[in-house]
């Protein structure tokens, strides 16, 4: 008999642990609103680690601006942060983010070719992105954001050291720019959240 009632409060209690993702997904809407904080807070440091990374490399200036064609493109008008609407803004950041992410993991396999000196730093920067993807993936989930799917991107080998550089140079430069940009509509879809 004691069997039966240990059997019987187990199986209560799975049948109560399977229902559990049905009682969090009633919850009211303002406990799942995406943390902006978070991912501001995750943006401005990928930033510093990027600044920090740029001053490594400085000396050569970048001559080749249009080198990498797939990087995106960043509106700088406050008007276009004003009109910011949170699901097809969230969705592209996030592609933005993977795209850069994309290119960072190529940057990190040439440079560790090359023996260059910032490939650690790299890596260290490169999990940080994955690590605010991670989130900026959650926080879509919480507004039904769609995920776009990113092509196929093709990056070409550098033929020497000045071309690495020229191209460390350029992604760093950009994603400081990107992350900028982010960080602000981060900031400004929080202020709408809130209104």
């Amino acid at each position: 008999m004691k069997l039966l009632l240990d059997s019987s409060s187990s199986l209560l209690f799975s049948v109560l642990l399977a229902q559990l993702p049905l009682f969090t997904s009633a919850l009211p809407a303002h406990t799942r609103r995406p943390d902006f904080d978070k991912l501001t807070n995750q943006t401005r440091h990928l930033q510093k680690m990027t600044h920090d990374l740029i001053n490594d490399h400085k000396g050569e200036p970048v001559i080749d601006h249009n080198r990498f064609k797939s990087l995106p493109a960043i509106s700088s008008r406050a008007n276009d942060l004003s009109s910011l609407e949170l699901k097809p803004t969230l969705t592209q950041l996030h592609a933005d983010f993977k795209t850069f992410e994309h290119h960072f993991e190529w940057l990190s396999k040439v440079t560790q070719r090359h023996h260059h000196s910032s490939a650690s730093k790299l890596g260290e920067m490169i999990s940080h992105i994955k690590s605010l993807i991670g989130l900026l993936h959650r926080q879509m989930q919480y507004v039904d954001a769609p995920r776009n799917a990113l092509p196929p991107l093709s990056l070409p080998q550098p033929s020497s050291q000045w071309e690495l550089n020229q191209s460390s140079q350029l992604l760093l430069l950009r994603f400081r720019l990107f992350c900028d940009w982010a960080a602000r509509a981060f900031l400004s879809l929080k202020s709408k959240t809130q209104a």
